[in-house]
C-alpha cells in the first residue's frame, strides 16, 4: 500500500514557475513508477510526466515538453514536478500516482494509487 500527498500548488502569474512535491509513504516506493497527472474544471484527468523507479526512464505530454520536469529523490520517498514557463491552459488540480510496473505509461488506467490532488491556478 502507498499513500500519496501533494503539495506546492498556488496561485502564479504566467510565465511564472512553481515547484510540485508528492511525499509517499510505504518501504516499496523505490520500486513504483510515479507519474503527474491534472484535472482542469469540465475536462477529463490528463497525463502530464512520469518516471520510472531508477530515474532512468521519463515521458512526458507534449504540451509540457521544454517546460517541466519530473524528478525522485528515493531517499526521502519524494516525487517533484518542476514547472516551468506557466501557462493559463496550464491551470488544473495536479495528482501524482504510482504504479507497480516497471515502465512509465501515460495511462491513468494503469495506475495503482493517487494522491488528493494540489490546485495550480496561472493568471494570465
Amino acid at each position: 500500500q502507498v499513500q500519496l500527498v501533494e503539495s506546492g500548488g498556488g496561485l502564479v502569474q504566467a510565465g511564472g514557475s512553481l515547484r510540485l512535491s508528492c511525499a509517499a509513504s510505504g518501504r516499496t516506493f523505490s520500486s513504483y513508477v510515479m507519474g503527474w497527472f491534472r484535472q482542469a474544471p469540465g475536462k477529463e484527468r490528463e497525463f502530464v510526466a512520469a518516471m520510472s523507479w531508477s530515474g532512468g526512464s521519463t515521458i512526458y505530454a507534449d504540451s509540457v515538453k521544454g517546460r517541466f520536469t519530473i524528478s525522485r529523490d528515493n531517499a526521502k520517498n519524494t516525487v517533484y514536478l518542476q514547472m516551468n514557463s506557466l501557462k493559463p491552459e496550464d491551470t488544473a488540480v495536479y495528482y501524482c500516482a504510482a504504479d507497480r510496473r516497471y515502465v512509465p505509461s501515460s495511462s491513468r488506467h494503469l495506475y495503482d494509487y493517487w494522491g488528493q490532488g494540489t490546485q495550480v491556478t496561472v493568471s494570465s
